[in-house]
């Protein structure tokens, strides 16, 4: 990375910090991009070239993470059975999480009181899901089919959003590896209860 990228890369994460300050101590709409960029110390204009909405200043952080978590399941050996490279990626999610706690609290807290934020966070997830899907489709070389591959990106969505959420609700007190293990033992136990047709007559 060059000079003239990491001074990019330094202001973004500057001008998402100081969002991120604003958000949490006055209310995501109570605060405007001109407050941002002047806790930032740069002009509105600018800021807009980083962040063309106050929403992506909130999805961008998560976006980042989560897809850079695909990145790490495709980084993976092709040889790998296809549970464990997916565990990869979760495990991927809990580093971030780890490292980012006070980010990561307050980008959901504030999804929750914010419906456009959480809007745009619903389209991300459906695009990860549609990575995660066509990964898993490429390890299995076909043989697992769209549905399974699908089916399988719906459950790591399913295990990591509901744990991340127990963690939000906990305050960040509680494990989340052991959320997210306790979660995987369920859903593997047969404990889940899903949907089965009324048998025929």
């Amino acid at each position: 990375m060059g000079l003239r990228e990491l001074k990019m890369e330094r202001t973004r994460r500057l001008i998402a910090d100081k969002a991120f300050e604003l958000f949490i101590e006055q209310g995501f709409d109570r605060t405007t991009i001109e407050q941002i960029a002047a806790a930032a110390e740069v002009g509105p204009r600018t800021l807009y070239r980083y962040f063309p909405t106050k929403e992506t200043l909130i999805v961008t952080f998560v976006e980042a993470h989560l897809f850079g978590a695909v990145d790490r399941l495709r980084a993976q050996p092709d040889d790998m059975p296809v549970d464990e490279a997916l565990y990869a990626l979760i495990d991927s999610v809990l580093t971030t999480t780890a490292f980012n706690g006070p980010r990561v609290l307050a980008a959901y807290e504030l999804a929750e009181r914010t419906p456009s934020v959480r809007a745009e966070f619903s389209g991300m997830w459906y695009r990860w899901c549609d990575e995660v899907a066509h990964e898993v489709l490429r390890r299995s070389e076909g043989q697992s089919g769209e549905m399974t591959a699908r089916l399988a990106a719906a459950a790591v969505n399913v295990v990591i959003d509901i744990s991340v959420r127990s963690w939000v609700e906990s305050g960040g007190k509680t494990s989340m590896r052991g959320l997210i293990n306790r979660a995987l033992e369920l859903l593997r136990s047969g404990e889940v209860p899903f949907p089965a047709p009324t048998a025929p007559a």
